[in-house]
């Protein structure tokens, strides 16, 4: 905290305004490098980098300096504060929030020299590797890197009190039928536990659907829904160490899965819309989202649920090329619906599909551009099912491997007084005590 002032003082992020009589208080808040969760929570950021007191009311300012630092060989991709460096064989990405910052790059040695260049121009504090950044856990492992959101989910079990319960081993029951009960009492609660599960499913593919579901009631949440809320809780507690796995020795290869469940929703009877995304063996993006229009027959709500799917396909084709990640094949689209694959080659409209000429076009030009093909895949193996519909145990775990969520793999007592005995052995010694945060008294 007293660096935060010092920085706050130095660079005048605030002035003094003397006060008039024209002028209406109406209270304010001082955070200190904090983040505004769904919840509407403030949680504390860690990043690999923290830059110190930028001056918020000169936010673009500071964009326009960082750009004119970073160049040249710089360009802006996508989003407006991720910025690529490619010169010379050397790659270097730099993620920019707030004033915090995330590096990677492929020359140690170039990224210890562009530290230094940045420090000249901004005050800013090394934190060295990333382990902890927007409520996400990064863990390193032999294979690549885990990721994990366990504190954070944690925090949401002790918001409900329910740190103790027994947990279950899916976040949905199969076969659920939402009866009219009363109204839930307090709103407040379900709004800021649905919240922060939505930011739950950033690093937990496994309970999107689950989420969405009953992200779907906010307006008017009943017991029943409470009741899925608790349950997925209760999964929550019993996967606490569940974390995605990011391989590093994989191929580069864009595919996806894409799946629908045709008319699933009771209350409406739209469709909802499930794809994950994967980058050789890693998945990378998931979404569970119910569509926007009823659709006619399973092959138009399958099809519509291509047409996002292609999307999504199409924006990671530009980001991996504005990272300089060249895909060796068109990317490849697995769906288990014939009729709506045979919809994109068929170059004759009839009747009964003229209402979605526009996502026909828009998928049928991908393949015809060459950038996307399509393959059917059985729904035996359709991994999209996760994100669409409530599934038995046993499917549903096969699923979650597949998706690449394991168990971050803890080190045993024996193995780690083994380290600390050839550390002694060898002179060094370097002891931190991590009890609190592992609950150890």
């Amino acid at each position: 905290m007293i660096d935060e002032m010092d920085a706050l003082k130095a660079n005048q992020t605030w002035t003094l305004v003397p006060r008039t009589s024209s002028m209406n208080v109406i209270g304010c808040r001082w955070v200190f490098k904090s983040k505004l969760c769904a919840d509407g929570s403030l949680e504390r950021l860690k990043a690999r980098l923290v830059a110190k007191g930028f001056k918020q009311r000169e936010g673009v300012d500071f964009i326009e300096t960082f750009s004119l630092v970073v160049k040249p060989g710089s360009i802006r991709v996508s989003d407006s504060s991720m910025f690529v460096y490619r010169r010379l064989g050397r790659v270097l990405v730099l993620l920019l929030y707030v004033d915090d910052i995330v590096l990677t790059v492929n020359d140690l040695h170039f990224l210890d020299s562009f530290i230094t260049v940045l420090s000249s121009t901004f005050a800013m504090k090394d934190l060295g590797s990333l382990h902890y950044f927007l409520g996400i856990e990064v863990t390193s492992t032999p294979q690549g890197l885990h990721l994990s959101q366990s504190k954070y989910a944690l925090d949401i079990l002790r918001r409900a009190h329910m740190t103790d319960i027994k947990f279950t081993s899916t976040p949905m029951v199969l076969h659920y039928v939402l009866t009219a009960t009363t109204s839930f009492a307090d709103v407040t609660l379900f709004h800021s536990l649905v919240g922060a599960l939505q930011y739950l499913t950033m690093t937990g593919p496994d309970i999107s659907y689950a989420v969405n579901s009953v992200c779907q009631h906010m307006h008017a949440p009943t017991c029943a829904h409470f009741a899925m809320v608790r349950h997925i809780l209760r999964y929550v507690r019993g996967t606490l160490d569940l974390g995605l796995r990011i391989v590093r020795d994989s191929s580069l290869t864009l595919f996806a899965f894409s799946d629908s469940d045709w008319a699933g929703c009771p209350v409406t009877r739209r469709s909802t819309t499930g794809f994950c995304t994967f980058l050789g063996s890693n998945c990378i993006s998931w979404s569970a989202k119910k569509q926007p229009t009823v659709a006619r027959s399973s092959t138009e709500a399958e099809y519509r649920a291509m047409a996002s799917t292609t999307a999504e396909l199409t924006w990671l084709s530009f980001l991996l090329h504005d990272l300089g990640i060249t895909q060796p094949r068109p990317a490849l689209l697995f769906c288990d619906n014939m009729s709506a694959l045979h919809m994109i080659v068929n170059p004759v409209f009839h009747a009964r599909t003229k209402h979605i000429e526009i996502d026909y076009h828009f998928v049928r030009e991908k393949v015809a551009l060459g950038s996307l093909l399509t393959r059917f895949i059985p729904s035996t193996h359709q991994l999209a099912d996760i994100f669409t519909k409530p599934l038995a145990r046993r499917e549903f775990h096969r699923i979650c491997a597949k998706l690449g969520l394991c168990l971050l793999p803890r080190p045993s007592l024996r193995g780690d007084i083994s380290r600390l005995t050839r550390s002694i052995s060898n002179g060094m010694v370097h002891v931190a005590d991590h009890s609190h945060e592992q609950g150890i008294t």
